[in-house]
């Protein structure tokens, strides 16, 4: 491939043309390592919490579910059983997510992360379906809950889940933001069952307890779809919401000397992390004007949301074999 254009006898600007070239590269890998090799310490430590508070309260939940009678609880206790198990998984993918890049993962192990929270999308569809195929049947069924012994439950439920969302709220991670979000309905979730238990304590319509748990289930469904729907467009290599590739191609092509640009791709690895990949088509130009274009549409690539560019330059009368890929 050619790489510059450089007047005969001028080999020695030629070198280091080449040297710092080889350098801005690097610059731009070094900055994409060290923002991929890095999960902070607190995530960790946020989704370890998380998970040890879930699990003894789920405990708790399964002794007081039996205990009154109530499916609503009981349907909050297998929600949360679940979350113990993608709480536990994410916080184990976060530890993996942890590592550097070597040589099998040349882009680290960032999308793991992501991983963790599409799985928590799974189950936490398969679950809402499961209390929905338990809850609706109770609609039509006698059954008389223990209201104040739900009441007591709830308050304690809102106290556990909302301590645990807290410790996750600053999450950035598809990972992170997955195990918030579960934490924040099973929140929602005891606030409908507290204000349920008040209405059966008050009125005796028993009803409102399946109903309660048909709601925290719809709820649940519709939730976790999008956030499965995010993380398989992560998988499948969507372009990243809130990057306009045609806004960025019009940048691009407004720098001084580019005639054109193709094989332009934008991807994210874990849903926060964004790449881009161009080839800029360039008239005849000098050393120090090749820098320069490069150096503004690495700046112009970063302004419009872009963490890590690649940047490669080509001359009009130079045939290109990725071209239109």
């Amino acid at each position: 491939m050619r790489t510059a254009h450089v007047r005969p006898g001028s080999m020695d600007s030629f070198a280091r043309y080449l040297r710092r070239m080889a350098l801005d590269h690097t610059h731009g890998h070094a900055h994409h390592e060290h923002a991929h090799g890095h999960v902070s310490a607190a995530s960790t430590k946020a989704l370890r919490t998380a998970f040890f508070i879930n699990l003894a309260f789920t405990i708790v939940e399964v002794l007081g579910g039996w205990w009154t009678g109530s499916i609503a609880v009981l349907t909050d206790a297998l929600h949360d059983a679940g979350d113990c198990l993608v709480l536990g998984t994410a916080w184990w993918l976060q530890n993996v997510a942890a590592k550097g890049r070597d040589s099998h993962y040349s882009y680290g192990y960032g999308r793991y992360s992501m991983l963790g929270g599409w799985l928590t999308s799974v189950v936490l569809i398969a679950g809402a379906l499961g209390m929905l195929l338990v809850s609706v049947p109770r609609i039509w069924e006698v059954h008389e809950p223990d209201s104040g012994g739900m009441i007591g439950i709830a308050l304690f439920g809102l106290l556990m889940n909302g301590f645990a969302a807290w410790k996750l709220h600053a999450g950035s991670t598809l990972n992170e933001r997955g195990a918030y979000l579960h934490l924040l309905e099973d929140v929602l979730g005891w606030a409908a069952v507290l204000v349920g238990a008040i209405l059966i304590h008050f009125t005796g319509w028993t009803v409102i307890d399946p109903l309660m748990s048909i709601g925290i289930s719809a709820f649940i469904l519709i939730n976790a779809v999008g956030t499965l729907r995010k993380g398989t467009g992560i998988l499948m290599q969507e372009n990243p919401p809130g990057v306009d590739l045609q806004d960025v191609r019009t940048k691009l092509m407004g720098i001084p000397h580019v005639t054109d640009l193709h094989d332009q791709h934008t991807w994210t690895l874990d849903g926060s992390f964004v790449v881009h990949t161009v080839h800029l088509v360039v008239g005849d130009v000098e050393l120090e004007e090749a820098l320069v274009i490069k150096r503004k549409a690495r700046e112009l690539l970063m302004a419009s949301g872009i963490h890590h560019a690649t940047i490669e330059l080509e001359w009009a009368k130079e045939d290109c074999d990725l071209e239109n890929h």
